[in-house]
């Protein structure tokens, strides 16, 4: 009967790789290497991100939201060039409204708001459940009423006859300042009900 065999004999070789902090520190440098080079050939083939809002194509949906022919989508004819549009929404029935809004060159919000309701649910989901009603005043032929909140908010409203016949509210609300705010309300064209697809 022959005896088991015991363990295996050790060599006293090293393992397959060899451990040093040389080879450690080697390994940390070509890391570093490869890191830094992915990111110069990605700063010199990748466009820089804005730093801003990201501005959206907001006059295809003034298009496309005054052809549907139920609201009158105020916007302006255009914008300065340093302001960025940041949201252009359009909903259909069964509940229409539009939205666009935008950043003045110094960032400031103005947006304008339309929907087949009355100016004080309108004014109260748009600006405050608080905000306060100043005096009325007249723009480019049309009477606003002026809203106002504790926040700094200055906004306008009125009613509109829309295409389909129902009473509808236009509001326009921001923060970068009453005269801003104004001037842009001024700005505003609005769909002539007769161009509407029907």
């Amino acid at each position: 009967m022959s005896e088991p065999a015991g363990p295996p004999e050790r060599t006293g070789r090293p393992g397959r790789y060899v451990r040093s902090s040389g080879g450690l520190v080697g390994a940390l440098i070509v890391s570093i290497l490869l890191v830094g080079g992915f990111l110069l050939l990605r700063s010199l083939f990748l466009p820089d991100r804005p730093d801003g809002p990201t501005a959206v194509e907001w006059e295809p949906q003034v298009r496309a939201a005054r052809a549907d022919g139920v609201l009158l989508v105020p916007a302006p004819a255009s914008l300065p060039a340093d302001w960025t549009p940041t949201s252009a929404i359009y909903s259909g029935n069964p509940d229409p409204s539009w939205r666009l809004g935008v950043l003045t060159a110094d960032e400031r919000y103005i947006g304008v708001f339309e929907r087949i309701d009355d100016i004080d649910d309108l004014v109260e989901d748009q600006v405050d459940e608080d905000a306060e009603r100043g005096d009325d005043i007249e723009l480019a032929g049309e009477t606003w009423q002026v809203w106002t909140d504790a926040g700094g908010d200055y906004a306008l409203a009125r009613e509109v006859e829309e295409p389909v016949g129902q009473q509808g509210a236009v509001l326009v609300v921001g923060s970068a300042g009453d005269d801003l705010v104004r001037t842009f309300a001024a700005s505003l064209e609005y769909a002539d009900p007769a161009d509407a697809q029907q």
